[in-house]
């Protein structure tokens, strides 16, 4: 199993509280049980750890009609909205819910040129919260195709998720095969696309990061 480069800092900081833990277990701990029972939960913990930062490889197809999904999940959201913060104006919204099981990094869902990335402070509500993608720590990036279209996602902290990393770059050109960031510990995606999209997915689907097709244009 590939373990992602956002998780290294995160492993060995377990690895060593469970060295420790298990140290003074063994050492301080007469009754052999609980120091087997205490070994098996570190283990099964670790492992949990190691399968949340896993690290797919994944050969995405590159089609400037689609826009893939950008993460794994379930989507939870698709409806009309207003989208204030850039395209100022009438979108579909699809969110992807991701629990702590699924994939936690992202891909670009369309192929272009990034030209806006800005990370926002907030808080820490619950990622299918409907105000979380609004008032939660979240970094808001938007491509534009080659066909000048915009599309518009959104990396959103969750209750757990403390941490996200966006990778994109204003003026960099970049295509779904690419990797977009990490979000950790739980959290959700916000994808804006153009209303007169053909939408190919429908509420509580499972979703596949670099796989599924959102919508076409």
């Amino acid at each position: 199993m590939k373990i992602h480069k956002e998780g290294y800092t995160t492993i060995l900081i377990i690895m060593a509280f469970i060295g420790f833990v298990n140290y003074l277990s063994f050492n301080f701990i007469s009754l052999l049980i609980i120091q087997v029972i205490l070994l098996l939960i570190s283990l099964v913990f670790f492992y949990l750890i190691l399968h949340f930062f896993r690290n797919p490889i994944r050969n995405v197809q590159l089609n400037d009609q689609h826009i893939i999904a950008p993460s794994d999940g379930k989507l939870v959201v698709k409806e009309e909205v207003f989208e204030s913060e850039f395209l100022n104006e009438d979108c579909i919204q699809l969110s992807i819910f991701m629990s702590p099981l699924n994939v936690h990094k992202q891909w670009y869902p369309v192929n272009g040129e990034i030209v806006y990335s800005k990370n926002h402070d907030g808080k820490y509500l619950v990622a299918w919260h409907p105000k979380s993608s609004t008032e939660n720590e979240r970094s808001t990036i938007v491509i534009e195709t080659k066909n000048k279209k915009k599309l518009l996602y959104r990396q959103i902290a969750g209750a757990v998720a403390r941490r996200i990393c966006n990778y994109a770059i204003v003026g960099e050109t970049v295509n779904q095969n690419m990797e977009a960031g990490f979000i950790k510990f739980g959290s959700r995606i916000d994808v804006f696309i153009p209303k007169n999209s053909k939408i190919k997915v429908k509420l509580n689907d499972t979703i596949i990061g670099g796989k599924t097709v959102l919508a076409e244009f």
